[in-house]
């Protein structure tokens, strides 16, 4: 559990340097999330910090990092305006609860199964919806900057992407990500006393960042049922949405670093961080895509990096609050751009007829839906629009060869898996009035998969029997067998054939 070193991986100095790149880029995103979820900002700094410490050491994922994150931001809100901050305390300690028996069950493992196009549809929208995100930061009051305001504004955006993208080019001693945010901030303190005015982290914050370590704090909420009722569906919904943010940035990460990280840990791991969350004083969390893709960029890989932006970032808000407020918002917004860039799958605007029509409209739908609506959502749907393409092209899969034997029996060699998208081409492939009076179907190339199958087995059991022709069902397994109560005189099936069927176990979840 606390294997802080992975010898495999690249060196300690990479992921310390790339700590404390990250730790830098989580400062805006918790003070812009905790204004969304309507607390202070130093409970969202509090929560990135218990969410990134606690993942470090009990994640199922070495280099992945977590802190307060939109998507519970957003769950969160309605909660602390109806009800105040301490239910949202309240309903973060029992979201991390959800979490860690999901993981407990083994339900992470179910993550793995979500479809290529579902996660390609994901990484899209969560791109736009952090581009989106950092266009906020172009507005004061709600009026759009402009002038020489934009200007320069635009103008130290533009530096800090330049520099990101040169500077490996010229050294990959040090993150670019980092180099990045000092010198444009060395820039603007200079130009800032030539009169050169621009926004930073302060001015974001409407005050200067200062708290110390968060203080064990537990929910002050009336004990009763009225307040279970109240919380339930907030901390229910806050679960699934960060469980399913978590498993597909893990997922994500897996893919760019060619490892394996264990969903079913990672989830209890979150489960923990969200339950310290809840009694210390945080808005809860989840993983991030965007400070995990600066962490892996950078050069972190080992649960050191992820360790060191946590206690990094508590270490800036309590003993250098002042360099973290003059950090300009457009050195953050540049990283963040980078960001988008380095997460939005370009390729999917040039599949074309590279990939099926079907796959490319759930990729577009997951993607419209992350973005107008939420990832719990988006998911949801993508993953019954995959289920449906999936079972309507196994439906077709099926094949049903005839022949007589020497007999003069009728035999069915049934080919391709039997379920309910199947079973009406299977039914349409039987001769019922003038088959002989021996009919055999044999399964051994088929698979009986649902209760649509054991029906439409019965149903052609049945008009045999009524047509008083026998029927044999061969190389059906026994749960199968046990089904089929109404041919139960008519079945012949041979034993020794008989396919036993193996299933995946939880092993490496």
């Amino acid at each position: 559990m606390f294997d802080l070193f992975d010898k495999n991986k690249k060196s300690i100095k990479d992921d310390v340097l790339s700590g404390l790149t990250v730790a830098l880029a989580l400062i805006p995103e918790a003070i812009a999330f905790a204004f969304v979820a309507g607390v202070s900002p130093i409970v969202g700094l509090h929560a990135a910090f218990m969410m990134g410490l606690s993942t470090a050491i009990f994640g199922g994922k070495p280099g992945m990092i977590s802190g307060a994150t939109g998507a519970i931001a957003v769950v969160l809100a309605a909660l602390v305006k109806n009800h105040g901050q301490e239910y949202l305390f309240a309903a973060v300690l029992l979201m991390g609860v959800m979490q860690v028996l999901a993981g407990i069950f083994k339900l992470g493992k179910f993550s793995r199964m979500i479809p290529h196009p579902v996660m390609l549809g994901f990484v899209n929208g969560l791109a736009i919806v952090i581009f989106l995100a950092q266009l906020e930061q172009f507005k004061i009051d709600a009026v759009w900057l402009s002038g020489s305001s934009l200007y320069i504004m635009l103008g130290f955006v533009a530096a800090t992407m330049a520099i990101i993208v040169f500077l490996p080019k010229l050294t990959k001693a040090v993150p670019a990500t980092l180099v990045a945010i000092i010198l444009v901030t060395v820039a603007s303190v200079y130009l800032g006393r030539q009169g050169v005015p621009l926004r930073t982290v302060s001015d974001f914050a409407k005050g200067d960042i200062t708290g110390g370590l968060p203080s064990f704090h537990l929910p002050k909420v009336p004990i009763k049922l009225e307040t279970l009722f109240i919380i339930f569906p907030y901390a229910a919904t806050a679960a699934m949405v960060g469980l399913i943010e978590s498993l597909l940035t893990l997922t994500l990460i897996d893919e760019i670093t060619g490892t394996r990280g264990r969903s079913n840990k990672e989830s209890i791991g979150q489960g923990i961080a969200n339950i310290l969350n809840g009694i210390f004083g945080g808005m809860g969390g989840c993983a991030m895509i965007g400070q995990s893709m600066i962490n892996i960029k950078s050069g972190g890989r080992t649960r050191i990096s992820g360790a060191v932006a946590a206690i990094s970032l508590m270490m800036l808000v309590m003993f250098g609050s002042t360099l973290i407020n003059i950090i300009p918002l457009a050195a953050l917004v540049g990283v963040m751009f980078m960001v988008v860039i380095g997460t939005f799958e370009w390729e999917t605007l040039k599949f074309g007829k590279q990939v099926p029509g079907k796959d490319l409209l759930i990729i577009v739908t997951v993607t419209v839906i992350t973005v107008w609506h939420d990832l719990a959502m988006a998911v949801t749907v993508g993953i019954i629009l995959s289920a449906l393409e999936f079972a309507w092209e196994k439906g077709k899969g099926i094949a049903v060869q005839s022949k007589l034997d020497e007999n003069g029996a009728r035999i069915y060699s049934v080919n391709g898996p039997l379920f309910f998208g199947s079973v009406s081409n299977f039914k349409d492939n039987f001769d019922y009035q003038d088959d002989p009076e021996m009919v055999v179907i044999d399964f051994l190339g088929s698979r009986v998969m649902d209760h649509s199958a054991i029906e439409a087995i019965n149903s052609v059991t049945e008009k045999y029997r009524t047509l008083g022709k026998k029927l044999h069902l061969r190389h059906l397994s026994p749960d199968c067998r046990q089904l089929l109560v109404n041919a139960e005189k008519l079945i012949e099936v041979n034993f020794c054939e008989d396919p036993a069927y193996h299933i995946a176990d939880n092993k490496l979840a």
